[in-house]
């Protein structure tokens, strides 16, 4: 038992020597023709392909589309005018002449304080203003036949005149007791009821013409310049998804707000229908321009360089970089400003295998316009 437990390993590290032998010899053969000459010449192959092999890449064409250049921001509706009906003397209510929400027209009255008061000093002042003018015209006759001196007529003419001031206040206090409509609109829902007695300055009632509405908005300081009165708004409210409402920038505040340092814009919107109401929440867009045979290409084709920018351009069916001037960007598309011309066919995909110009290339795949793959030989042939 003793044996075997030697034996058996002394067995097993022989033959794992013996094989160990065996695979160093082998190694140390020389090669066979064949093998010695397979190496070299597929080394000549990948150094020689490397050069003469076009590059598989993904092209595409500059294509022309209409782009909107255009600000998002929020802003408030607001009514084109608004009032809170406020008395300017304290009294007692004696007459409201409208009910809530109603349509009023300017100079209609709409609440009638007691005025039994100021009539009856109205009156008295009417008659003061009577008796006065009756003996001023006396004075004047005695005065012409030297009975009475000329201070006694000037006296009773400016006894007169005060006399006429004193009405005129008068009246001016009984005009205090009834407020009309400063403007046609509608009212909303009055705080007070016949009999209330109110103080001057008391919230009775608001106004509001919403005929037209304003939208007020802001935008970032550096687009102030770009903004002009007359351009086109587009105006998007939650309470009436789905329905756009166009207007015109109306007003620009000359003061741009140092705290956020944007300024403040007004547009005008008509609202025959009274759809829209102040106060509601808003999604402005701002077109600032537009153009419509703008020239895009795809984001990919873009090839930041340094300070510059970029694209590899096809022409006889090899690749060039050429240095591009962008504008702006909209669904995945950048505009070229300078640089390339409507049908110039850029890539898109392999930009990273191109290692300097002339570069031969192959197009695998060329997309459209739409961004969908085309056959490439029933695509354009590339501008030279």
């Amino acid at each position: 038992m003793n044996a075997r437990r030697i034996l058996y390993p002394a067995i097993a590290a022989i033959g794992i020597s013996a094989l160990g032998a065996y695979a160093y010899f082998a190694q140390r053969q020389p090669q066979g023709p064949s093998e010695q000459t397979a190496a070299p010449q597929a080394g000549a192959a990948k150094s020689g392909g490397g050069t003469t092999s076009p590059v598989s890449v993904d092209a595409t064409q500059v294509s022309t589309a209409r782009l909107i250049d255009d600000i998002n921001a929020v802003g408030s509706i607001r009514s084109n005018e608004a009032v809170v009906i406020r008395p300017e003397v304290s009294g007692r209510i004696a007459k409201l002449n409208f009910s809530d929400g109603q349509q009023v027209k300017k100079g209609q009255l709409l609440i009638a304080f007691d005025s039994t008061v100021n009539q009856a000093e109205v009156q008295q002042a009417k008659a003061e203003l009577g008796i006065a003018r009756a003996n001023f015209e006396r004075t004047v006759d005695l005065a012409k036949q030297k009975f009475i001196s000329e201070r006694a007529r000037d006296e009773s003419q400016a006894n007169v005149q005060v006399l006429e001031a004193k009405l005129a206040l008068a009246e001016a206090r009984l005009s205090k007791l009834e407020i009309r409509a400063p403007f046609s609109g509608i009212v909303g829902i009055r705080t007070v009821s016949v009999g209330d007695y109110v103080k001057d300055g008391t919230d009775l009632v608001n106004l509001e013409d919403i005929s037209s509405v304003k939208v007020d908005f802001r935008v970032p300081e550096r687009y102030v310049d770009q903004v002009q009165k007359g351009q086109g708004i587009e105006v998007l409210v939650d309470a009436l998804p789905g329905r756009p409402f166009r207007a015109r920038v109306d007003a620009i505040d000359p003061q741009v707000d140092s705290s956020g340092r944007s300024a403040l814009l007004r547009g005008r919107i008509d609202n025959p229908e009274g759809k829209l109401k102040p106060g509601m929440f808003a999604r402005v867009r701002l077109i600032l321009a537009e153009r419509d045979n703008a020239m895009v290409v795809p984001e990919e084709a873009i090839v930041p360089q340094g300070n510059k920018v970029t694209v590899w351009k096809v022409v006889d069916g090899k690749a060039t970089r050429t240095e591009v001037k962008t504008g702006l960007r909209r669904a995945a598309k950048v505009e070229i400003v300078e640089g390339l011309q409507p049908g110039d066919t850029v890539v898109t995909a392999g930009q990273i295998r191109l290692s300097k110009d002339g570069t031969p290339v192959r197009i695998a795949q060329m997309s459209g316009p739409d961004g969908k793959p085309v056959s490439v030989s029933t695509a354009p042939a590339p501008k030279s």
